[in-house]
């Protein structure tokens, strides 16, 4: 599943940019074009990472942000013109989790989101290290704890790269991954020359967990498009060990 981004800056240019940016990294981009707007989308699409201007008229980017966080925990990256280094420092004591002078490369951009993003996932996995369940399909269980896969009494052996991807397939059952967002989540790469990797390991997945890999049940490719797991149960809600 995507994750979804809100861009808060006042230039439609800078937006257009963000949007573009970001689109192509596999993420679900929201536009707003001030602080006020970007309350109330926030509201309404629950984001998980806030990109927003420090210099925009009625409510500023540090203004925005303190609300922001009266009712959103998500990590925040500023953006601003002004590269002194009193407003970075304003701006980490305020609780921002990085800063972005303009103008700005979208790579570089785009690099910072995903390590922001990243460092967010580790920390509240340390922090509720129980948030992880174990998923149950019939014979095969995938703890994510443990890093264990077992199908029936055999124990399968993943490396971790191939654990990552089964985990983030099994864990959205029926929801097709596109080769490219796969790439992007699992290798954080978005060249397309790429795409043999992913083929390579779903193959490798088909060989160690499917009973027929030339016919398999869980791991299915559809067509033109990508992957998914196909099951009709999803997590085992109780069965966390």
């Amino acid at each position: 599943m995507a994750h979804k981004i809100l861009a808060v800056d006042d230039d439609p240019k800078v937006l257009k940019i963000l949007k573009h940016t970001l689109t192509s990294e596999g993420f679900e981009v929201h536009c707003a074009g001030n602080g006020f707007e970007a309350l109330d989308m926030a509201r309404e699409i629950r984001p998980d990472l806030v990109v927003l201007d420090l210099m925009m008229p009625g409510m500023d980017g540090f203004e925005t942000m303190q609300k922001l966080k009266e009712f959103l925990d998500v990590p925040m990256i500023m953006l601003s013109a002004r590269g002194e280094e009193i407003d970075r420092v304003v701006g980490f004591r305020m609780g921002v989790d990085d800063y972005q002078v303009k103008p700005f490369s979208p790579m570089e951009l785009s690099l910072r989101v995903k390590a922001v993003l990243r460092r967010s996932v580790m920390v509240k996995e340390k922090e509720n290290p129980g948030t992880k369940k174990v998923l149950r399909f019939d014979r095969l269980i995938i703890d994510y704890n443990k890093r264990l896969v077992q199908n029936g009494d055999k124990i399968i052996n993943l490396t971790p790269k191939e654990f990552e991807l089964l985990w983030l397939m099994a864990s959205h059952p029926n929801q097709v991954f596109t080769k490219s967002h796969l790439l992007n989540v699992i290798w954080e790469s978005t060249y397309e020359g790429d795409d043999n990797t992913v083929n390579v390991h779903i193959r490798r997945l088909r060989e160690k967990i499917e009973d027929n890999p030339s016919k398999p049940t869980y791991i299915k490719t559809v067509w033109g498009t990508g992957y998914k797991f196909e099951y009709q149960c999803i997590l085992g809600g109780d069965q966390q060990e």
